[in-house]
């Protein structure tokens, strides 16, 4: 699709246009022309949006669909228009599905499902055979078919040798081991972050020192083998201390926050509302101080929206038995742009997090693949049922100040908009 993007305001500091607001043509799924006025060729659409701003397609790399075997959460077809109307031209898929994301055929299977279509799909596989944290699985096979990581997602890894074993083994290819912070026998059956409102509403609590304990017992290992290693969502104060201390000495390690833990506090459990529950659990606004500032100097790399659809017979229940997760694809931006300001939130969802797994960065400059977002920092409102796209609603951003608009994406030739 040839189309001609008219007074469109380039965001890419790498660009020589960074900063300009300017037409750009888009031919054969390349950037063909970028100047200040540019008439509309035939065979091509013109597009006319308000206060747009276009930046290199966003990446975020925790998702979760429900395909394979969850299909009434999210189809990968849905979640891919999901994602691209919000903004994602790729993904991280996480190993959220049954069968889990443990051999080279289900990877194959998922790259397979994103052929021609406007976002590219890059499977973390399971670290472990079905997720289950006894049995490493087929790393190098599933990398060679195209994984960008290993992960047995929300799953804390309670055997460190299993942990020492994969950061020894993938260093031969190279490979990114991902382990969540969570110590099983610490957290227990705790519901919510223990302190103060757990207390005061009779809920579970889960100390943050299961999630500590679990990141410090990772990073000593990390100092034994070296390799690579990446802890997703972190959500306390001490786990960003610990992790600044880690680069300090040099390991080779990285983190990344969801944005609900950087807009959401467990004030909110008054409600007892199930789309609050959430892992890990929502802290403290002193705990998502230290995550922003965690992110403004670098501890932490990158943030995901840990997109997790749940469909509403396991969602809409009493909080207890409600499983966790907030589907967040939609919200991501319009939630984050105020708090962080636009120079930090699209560096943490572009040039940063795709270094780290090894994909390549685009610019917007002529004869480049058009890899582009859409959007506009222009506008406030409250974010609604109307705002979500997925098949599942547990959205925590529900009610929500959202600043701004998605207009949606181009990439593969394909322009969506939302």
């Amino acid at each position: 699709m040839n189309i001609l993007l008219k007074s469109a305001t380039v965001f890419d500091p790498k660009s020589t246009h960074h900063n300009q607001t300017v037409d750009v043509l888009i031919e054969n799924g390349l950037i063909s022309k970028i100047d200040n006025n540019i008439s509309c060729p035939t065979n091509c659409d013109e597009i006319n949006l308000e206060n747009l701003i276009i930046s290199n397609g966003w990446f975020d790399a925790s998702v979760s669909f429900g395909e394979p075997g969850y299909e009434d959460r999210e189809t990968i077809a849905n979640g891919i228009e999901v994602a691209a109307k919000s903004g994602f031209t790729q993904i991280g898929l996480n190993s959220n599905c049954y069968p889990y994301t443990d051999s080279k055929s289900i990877v194959n299977f998922l790259k397979t499902k994103a052929v021609g279509t406007a976002v590219n799909i890059y499977p973390i596989g399971s670290l472990t055979k079905k997720s289950e944290g006894t049995e490493i699985a087929e790393l190098y096979d599933m990398q060679q078919a195209g994984a960008i990581a290993f992960n047995d997602y929300k799953k804390g890894t309670q055997n460190a040798n299993l942990i020492k074993i994969a950061l020894q083994y993938t260093q031969s290819f190279g490979g990114l081991v991902m382990s969540y912070p969570s110590n099983c026998n610490i957290a227990g059956e705790g519901l919510v972050n223990e302190g103060i409102n757990s207390t005061r509403l009779g809920l579970k609590g889960t100390p943050a020192l299961a999630e500590e304990l679990q990141v410090s017992r990772d990073l000593f290992l990390l100092e034994y083998t070296g390799g690579k290693l990446h802890i997703p969502t972190i959500s306390t104060q001490k786990s960003v201390a610990l992790i600044k201390e880690a680069k300090a000495k040099g390991l080779n390690i990285t983190c990344s926050v969801s944005a609900d833990h950087l807009t959401i506090t467990d004030d909110e459990l008054a409600s007892f509302d199930a789309n609050y529950k959430i892992a890990p659990p929502l802290r403290t606004q002193q705990d998502v101080n230290a995550l922003i500032e965690g992110l403004k100097d670098g501890t932490i790399d990158f943030i995901t929206s840990d997109h997790d659809p749940i469909d509403i017979e396991n969602k809409k229940l009493e909080f207890s038995h409600a499983i966790d997760g907030s589907i967040g694809l939609e919200s991501l931006f319009v939630s984050l742009q105020d708090i962080l300001g636009l120079d930090l939130l699209i560096e943490k969802i572009t040039t940063t997090p795709q270094t780290i797994f090894g994909l390549s960065n685009s610019t917007i400059t002529e004869g480049e693949k058009a890899n582009l977002s859409l959007f506009t920092t222009k506008g406030t409102k409250t974010f609604t049922q109307e705002d979500i796209l997925s098949t599942s609603t547990n959205s925590a951003y529900l009610g929500k100040k959202a600043t701004g608009k998605v207009y949606g994406t181009y990439n593969n030739g394909i322009l969506t908009l939302a």
